[in-house]
């Protein structure tokens, strides 16, 4: 079984940065992408950013050019690191992986318990 953890979330004014960290452990063979997910009150769960494996990113059009996901490999951590916030981004995040455990004969996929994130004056 493969467990994330999430950290980082809390208040922010408009404008102001947050960063998310999210650390996968347990059996674990490879991951081959990871990423985060929010969803507000009333709405559907939507993709904010992933990262494969390679290095390869995908960002929701409303987060370009303001959020930025990485990913530490060796640490099996990935971080989102997000500026210039605005009420909208408020949600709570979740932090996504999928690859292979067990030895190499499993596929996983995993979700974090969820971390909100607040952005208001």
């Amino acid at each position: 079984q493969v467990q994330l953890v999430e950290s980082g979330g809390g208040l922010v004014q408009p404008g102001g940065s947050l960063r998310l960290s999210c650390a996968a452990s347990g059996s674990i063979f490879s991951i081959n992408a990871m990423g985060w997910y929010r969803q507000a009150p009333g709405k559907q769960r939507e993709l904010v950013a992933a990262i494969t494996s390679g290095g390869s990113t995908n960002y929701a059009d409303s987060v370009k050019g303001r959020f930025t996901i990485s990913r530490d490999n060796a640490k099996n951590t990935v971080y989102l690191q997000m500026n210039s916030l605005k009420p909208e981004d408020t949600a709570v995040y979740y932090c996504n992986a999928v690859g292979r455990g067990g030895g190499g004969t499993a596929d996983f996929g995993s979700w974090g318990q969820g971390t909100q994130v607040t952005v208001s004056s």
